[in-house]
């Protein structure tokens, strides 16, 4: 019998390294996918935010903006259309 418990336990260790090692493998290559990622650096990002924010009409910022006309300011109010009903 202790040969037989012997023989499971050297199984049981070939197959905790066997998901180690598919861990390992997966792990490296969801690594290296992260690496492949294209990059770009944080004063280029920095620069295209201060563009965009400088360029892009804000209406929920009127003091830099001024006053926008109630048609173009899609955070306006919606003027309420009575409806009629006739019965």
């Amino acid at each position: 019998m202790a040969l037989h418990s012997a023989g499971a336990v050297r199984e049981k260790k070939q197959t905790m390294a066997e998901l180690k090692l598919r861990r390992l493998t997966e792990l490296n290559i969801r690594l290296r996918e992260d690496l492949d990622r294209p990059r770009v650096k944080v004063s280029e990002a920095c620069n295209s935010m201060i563009n965009y924010t400088k360029t892009t009409r804000d209406f929920m910022v009127p003091s830099t903006w001024g006053q926008v006309d109630k048609r173009e300011d899609p955070y306006a109010p919606q003027q309420k259309t009575s409806c009629c009903v006739i019965s």
